[in-house]
């Protein structure tokens, strides 16, 4: 595994440490210990979830990416697109409803769907790549 690999596997690592700290956060929010409506409750959680999963999700890609047929820049993307994802698209949940009782998302929302267009592209071309590795070593 190149070295690049390892130290984003440690930083992914040490941001899912963050992700705990943010479920501390969303405790107190379901406890009512922090003030929130609804949909910024609804988005918190979802927030929440979708930085933890493409974090770990990001991890096991870097565990098998060398093995694709893919090399320059879309071997970068699709080492880099899911943490890229896990920043925008959390980024977009918890950003669009901040402020006191918002009855619907604020323009930020758009970072979620950035992020999920970078995800869905790196996605499949890590997912091609793979395939297109695998049939290369029959």
């Amino acid at each position: 595994m190149p070295a690049q690999d390892l130290i984003l596997i440690g930083i992914l690592l040490l941001a899912l440490v963050t992700v705990e700290s943010g479920g501390y956060f969303l405790t107190r929010v379901v406890r009512g210990h922090v003030p929130a409506n609804r949909l910024q409750t609804s988005f918190f959680r979802a927030g929440h979830a979708h930085a933890a999963v493409l974090l770990v999700l990001s991890i096991a890609i870097l565990g098998v990416i060398d093995h694709s047929a893919l090399d320059g820049f879309w071997l970068w993307f699709a080492r880099v697109g899911v943490p890229i994802a896990a920043i925008l698209m959390p980024a977009g949940f918890f950003l669009s409803v901040i402020g006191k009782d918002p009855q619907r998302p604020n323009r930020l929302i758009m970072l979620l769907w950035a992020g999920a267009i970078v995800l869905t592209a790196s996605l499949i071309t890590a997912g091609v790549g793979l395939i297109a590795g695998g049939v290369a070593a029959l």
